[in-house]
């Protein structure tokens, strides 16, 4: 259980947060929205006992900063911008496990399922990673030990669809007994991920709706039939690991149950293009 009472917080004389009232249950995952300012980057920091402020903000009852190093050992956290670590892949993986008492093994297991070969990075330094491969290993990180907070800014953002579509399976294995706040510039982004939006603005909760829960872990078997074919298109397509007819004309694929918004979203871009577009999940055939 998570609490914000009259939380407000000031840099010199600008008011970052005014006043939020918030109350946040187990199994709850929430979209925390809102344009750069809005305060939702100051509200996580609050949470992780980073900064004082005025009102109160309890965990189970604990205050973050009294407590800190007993909320902290609870928390995932997987920052928007990878910190620029020189330290070498394997070692920042025990250091990590060692700080919350974690088995690096859990941790490695997960940067495998998400398609990356902890072994075949091991002596690099992290900050010489790709884009994809800093965000696998964050992510490894924060789910591959005991952690029933999660703090998740832009998390999925440097991912291909395939790990994406792994990363909703492993945020499922927790969605029962975890806390997710999923911080994002765009609803559209994390819509599919959340139960609860909370939009923030200048400050303040502008809008707290329940939406309806999703699977995270469905996947729709997707079939496009275009009326002629396209380079442009093919080269979009083809990151989402789609594969083509001999006549460029028909295509096939599988896109994440969540990452349906997102895939419309690409494929709005080509609207005059189809003739038919097919996705079908568990048995439901849905035309678009």
């Amino acid at each position: 259980m998570i609490r914000f009472d009259k939380v407000s917080k000031s840099f010199r004389r600008h008011e970052v947060l005014k006043g939020v009232d918030l109350f946040i249950k187990p199994g709850t995952r929430m979209a925390l929205v809102g344009s750069n300012g809005a305060g939702k980057t100051t509200l996580i920091r609050c949470l992780l006992g980073e900064y004082t402020f005025t009102g109160r903000v309890e965990v189970d009852g604990k205050n973050p900063r009294s407590s800190r190093r007993e909320i902290l050992s609870r928390v995932g956290f997987v920052p928007q911008l990878p910190p620029p670590l020189k330290m070498p892949v394997g070692q920042l993986i025990r250091f990590a496990a060692g700080v919350c008492n974690a088995d690096p093994a859990r941790m490695e297991a997960v940067t495998e399922r998400l398609g990356l070969d902890p072994a075949a990075i091991r002596r690099q330094p992290f900050v010489k990673l790709s884009g994809g491969q800093k965000q696998k290993l964050l992510i490894s990180i924060a789910l591959g030990r005991d952690s029933d907070i999660l703090i998740l800014d832009e998390p999925a953002a440097n991912l291909d669809p395939e790990a994406r579509h792994i990363f909703f399976q492993l945020l499922a294995e927790k969605q029962d007994q975890a806390v997710m706040l999923i911080s994002s510039h765009r609803l559209d982004e994390v819509a599919s991920l959340v139960n609860r939006v909370i939009e923030m603005d200048q400050g303040s909760i502008v809008l707290d709706d329940h939406v309806e829960d999703s699977d995270l872990t469905s996947r729709l078997a997707t079939t496009l039939t275009l009326r002629r074919p396209q380079r442009a298109f093919a080269k979009a397509i083809a990151e989402w690991g789609f594969q083509p007819d001999d006549d460029g004309q028909v295509w096939n694929g599988h896109v994440a149950g969540p990452d349906r918004l997102r895939f419309l979203g690409v494929l709005s871009r080509y609207a005059g293009l189809f003739t038919n577009l097919q996705m079908v999940e568990l048995e439901r055939v849905e035309h678009v």
